[in-house]
């Protein structure tokens, strides 16, 4: 993975409960440098259901894409198929820093496709997730409960670098928090 810059990017993988705010933060973190890039995921959600910019493919598409080996990493969640395509593996050779949103699930599998995967673990208190996710409207109240149920599992055992941040707060300290982690040189 030497790339352009002589230098191995880094996959910085993004995981907190829903309502979090993980779309948000990442977001705000990648606007902030220009080395950041967010990878697209693939969906089995229709594209117009908003939240994060992806794909939205059907379950057919999805799992044709899947087989031929398109995707680094997929998994089910919440009914749904998710898929982050292999061509992260050329941003990360050309030094980038990937952030991507991914499920607890999966974070295993990461670090073995990705050696030096960094987790960032989004924390908020319960009345906060349940606001957020309220908020945004995407789910039914029975699918916002099962998912505020789902927000208290811990991570899986093995992982390597693991960094918990708070994101009850203001925006911006959420981001200089994930700086101060992953660019100590920058703070």
């Amino acid at each position: 993975m030497g790339g352009k810059t002589g230098k191995t990017g880094r996959l910085v993988a993004v995981v907190g409960p829903s309502g979090v705010g993980k779309d948000s933060v990442m977001e705000a973190f990648a606007a902030s440098d220009a080395n950041v890039l967010l990878a697209r995921r693939v969906i089995t959600r229709p594209t117009e259901a908003g939240g994060e910019d992806f794909d939205g493919v059907d379950t057919d598409t999805f799992k044709a894409r899947e087989a031929s080996g398109e995707f680094l990493l997929s998994w089910p969640a919440h009914g749904l198929f998710y898929g982050v395509p292999r061509g992260i593996l050329d941003d990360l050779a050309q030094g980038r820093t990937v952030l991507v949103n991914l499920s607890r699930a999966v974070l295993l599998d990461a670090q073995d496709a990705v050696p030096g995967l960094q987790v960032i673990s989004l924390t908020a208190p319960p009345e906060v997730l349940a606001a957020r996710l309220a908020g945004r409207g995407r789910e039914a109240e029975d699918e916002q409960k099962r998912r505020l149920s789902r927000g208290s599992l811990p991570l899986p055992e093995g992982l390597r670098s693991v960094h918990q941040i708070d994101n009850s707060g203001p925006l911006e300290d959420t981001v200089a928090a994930i700086r101060a982690v992953l660019q100590p040189e920058s703070v």
